[in-house]
């Protein structure tokens, strides 16, 4: 322990005369503290009594993690301490690695705390926010109110003594009870067997979404639930696995119960978790949060971490579920601040905030994204572009009263047709007739997948892109409508209609693509802005040479379905109607939405990046991340001209020269970090839809928590070698069976 002395060079060593109650272990403390107010840590202060913890069982699952707010182990019920010791253990020493640490000492010789002593100390050493203070996590486990201190270097020291017993704590073969129950090496391989088996049942289970449990798991039943029965189904293609599971398994070690099942799931969604967090390393990130009620009706927050791995590839993961009480900003606030702290993740290495246009998370006064800014002034807020974009559009559309009215008759149309089981066979039977008459007069292939029946797509504000499904639903299914929705046919087939719903189809189109284009989880900002430009200018020459080719379609499809078509050869009806009223009315409104929206605001003619405007980026947004020379450093004249600072990131890997232009990596890191769109907090919410439905909605937060890590992020979970699952399991909770 001789190197601990390099972290006493930095920090003056206290004696403190600790109260019997005090949760303060020998540590290495600064003279002063920093101001300590902040609502990260104030949210998660949690003062106990004594008494308070000896009284009533332990949740395991809300363990403190900051060491300076820990009650001191001898305060926990004696018979959950080992419980308690291994989960620490497990989750490791808390190890929060921040740009920069506070500076304390005295004024001649101000000292802090330094990450690069996590590399040296790993094992052991934790560092408290909220006290600026270095700790040793196997002396708070394992040092008693009675203990002597002596010191580091001392081989007989606490230190040293505390440190052997979470050696042995992990050696579950040593145990007294397992050494005079010694089992055979066969005995063994049986027993890991057999929990491997429950192991493959959970892991295919939570990949498919599917229930766990059955209603009745009796032995007489004829459905004992999925788990039981994939079991069952194992057993009988190997008769290895059948003689060692179910019933031919010990009485008191099945490893079936529901409580085993929920605690292999929490091994795997803890190492999926795990294995971001080594993937997020020290580098910066940025978080995705939205929320929605589920099935029971409980509010329900994802959490999402958008990062660039050591490869250069930008990331978005799934990282956690948690039920709110509210979705106010400070208790949305508090519940994110409280994962990140619980997995050493610090809110000053955010760089990015995603949400969608609620109040609550967008405002600019006290609501979630100012509430992270005033912590972390460069957690810089993106409004979701694909949301943005979506519900700009459709909303500059309708100021066009024409296509407002449009709209509204394109929902009753959706309405009439749907509402009825009888008229949506009746549509369904119309349209197979239709398509089965195109294909025998060879206006229509044939093929796999080709001509399915279908139905008219009903369209939202908040979906994206679903009214230009919607549009080309009912022009593809227009003849079928108009025999069935009888109460529409005369707003179906005027001119007027179909008018707007082929110019809205070709606008949307248009659109659409740049909405999808920007939902991808590599999307990085630059690349967004260059393809908003590109869209822009293809509505514009959709403006300038787009009116005949339209109309012409028009006409073609009015006289096609008998569709009275108006005189167009009148001055007033082509030229101020359709053509000034509403084609480019419509045009205009989209292109000044786009133009007037300032996180969609590209500069014309964007081609490329240019480095001079990058450098500027560490200037004005991250004047933190760079130093002075590091900033007069970064123009290069190497990179000139690249197309995507994307490509570039994993160039710059692959050519093992993100080491020499290092702070131009850095850089285009943080870049990347920005997110685009919040597409993945909606797409883990239709997971929940999924795994919690209205037969399992007694489901506990929790267990669907776990179960959304692992049905999201299953290409993490394919990954996990079968033997460190058990491993992981048998050190969660110390088994009756030798493993």
């Amino acid at each position: 322990m001789s190197k601990l002395k390099t972290i006493d060079s930095f920090f003056k060593r206290k004696e403190v005369n600790l109260p019997e109650n005090s949760s303060k272990l020998p540590r290495i403390e600064p003279e002063e503290n920093p101001d300590l107010n902040s609502p990260i840590l104030e949210s998660k202060r949690i003062y106990l009594t004594s008494s308070t913890l000896n009284s009533k069982e332990i949740d395991i699952s809300s363990l403190q993690r900051d060491p300076g707010l820990r009650p001191p182990i001898w305060d926990y019920p004696v018979n959950q301490r080992d419980e308690i010791r291994r989960t620490y253990l497990k989750m490791g020493p808390y190890q929060i690695r921040l740009s920069k640490y506070p500076f304390s000492g005295s004024e001649k010789h101000p000292r802090r705390f330094q990450a690069s002593w996590f590399v040296q100390f790993g094992s052991w050493l934790e560092y408290s926010p909220s006290k600026d203070a270095a700790y040793c996590l196997p002396c708070y486990l394992f040092t008693m109110k009675t203990s002597e201190r002596s010191g580091w270097d001392d081989p007989c020291s606490c230190h040293n003594n505390a440190v052997k017993s979470c050696e042995d704590l992990l050696k579950q073969s040593q145990h007294i009870d397992k050494v005079m129950n010694a089992q055979s090496s066969e005995q063994i391989l049986n027993n890991r067997l057999r929990v491997k088996a429950s192991i493959d049942v959970v892991r295919w289970l939570a990949f498919q979404g599917c229930a766990f449990r059955g209603h009745d798991e009796t032995f007489d039943s004829k459905n004992r639930g999925n788990f039981l029965e994939m079991l069952k189904l194992l057993a009988s293609y190997n008769d290895k696995v059948g003689k060692l599971v179910l019933e031919n398994a010990p009485k008191s070690s099945k490893y079936t119960s529901p409580q085993i099942q929920k605690e292999i799931l929490e091994v795997l969604a803890k190492k999926v978790r795990n294995k971001i967090r080594e993937d997020v390393g020290d580098s910066r990130f940025c978080i995705i949060v939205d929320e929605a009620r589920d099935e029971s009706k409980r509010e329900q927050m994802a959490i999402i971490l958008r990062f660039v791995d050591v490869d250069g590839f930008i990331q978005e993961r799934f990282f956690d579920l948690v039920h709110v009480k509210d979705t106010s900003a400070l208790t949305l606030k508090n519940e994110i601040s409280a994962v990140l702290s619980r997995h050493c993740l610090d809110i000053q290495n955010i760089r990015g905030q995603g949400y969608d246009g609620a109040s609550n998370m967008r405002g600019e006064w006290n609501e979630l994204q100012a509430l992270f800014l005033k912590d972390c002034p460069y957690a810089y807020y993106v409004y979701c572009f694909a949301h943005r974009l979506q519900l700009a559009l459709v909303s500059a559309s309708r100021e066009v009263v024409s296509v407002h009215e449009f709209f509204s008759n394109l929902n009753f149309i959706i309405n009439v047709v749907g509402a009825s089981c009888k008229r949506h066979d009746e549509l369904q039977a119309a349209q197979a007739t239709h398509i089965a008459h195109m294909i025998a007069i060879d206006e229509l292939e044939s093929g796999k997948g080709d001509n399915q029946i279908s139905t008219i797509k009903r369209a939202g504000d908040s979906r994206w892109g679903s009214h230009f499904y919607s549009i080309c639903s009912l022009l593809r299914m227009l003849e079928a409508t108009c025999s069935d929705a009888n109460a529409a046919y005369k707003m179906i087939t005027s001119f007027q209609f179909i008018f707007i719903l082929h110019l809205m189809k070709e606008i949307m189109g248009i659109t659409d693509v740049l909405c999808q284009v920007l939902q991808q989880k590599s999307q990085d900002i630059l690349n967004a802005m260059n393809m908003v430009s590109t869209t822009k200018g293809l509505i514009q020459k959709l403006r300038n040479e787009g009116w005949e080719n339209l109309l012409e379609n028009v006409v073609s499809f009015s006289k096609k379905f008998d569709i009275d078509i108006p005189e167009l050869s009148s001055r007033y009806i082509q030229e101020h109607h359709y053509h000034f009223e509403i084609f480019n009315a419509i045009i205009d409104f989209q292109m000044q939405e786009l133009d007037n929206s300032s996180a969609l605001d590209p500069k014309d003619g964007y081609k490329s990046f240019n480095i001079n405007d990058i450098c500027c980026l560490a200037e004005e947004y991250y004047p933190l991340d760079f130093s002075e020379n590091e900033k007069i450093n970064l123009s290069n004249p190497k990179f000139q001209d690249l197309r995507s600072i994307a490509d570039l990131c994993r160039k710059l890997v692959e050519t093992e020269k993100s080491k020499i232009y290092y702070l131009i990596d850095r850089l285009i890191r943080l870049i990347l970090t920005l997110p685009m769109s919040t597409a993945t907090s909606e797409q883990a919410f239709s997971a929940m839809k999924i795994v919690k439905t209205r037969l399992r909605n007694k489901i506990e937060d929790e267990f669907l928590a776990n179960n959304l890590v692992v049905y999201i992020e299953r290409e993490i979970v394919k990954n996990f070698d079968l033997d460190s699952i058990l491993d992981d399991f048998v050190c969660l909770k110390e088994p009756k069976l030798q493993f």
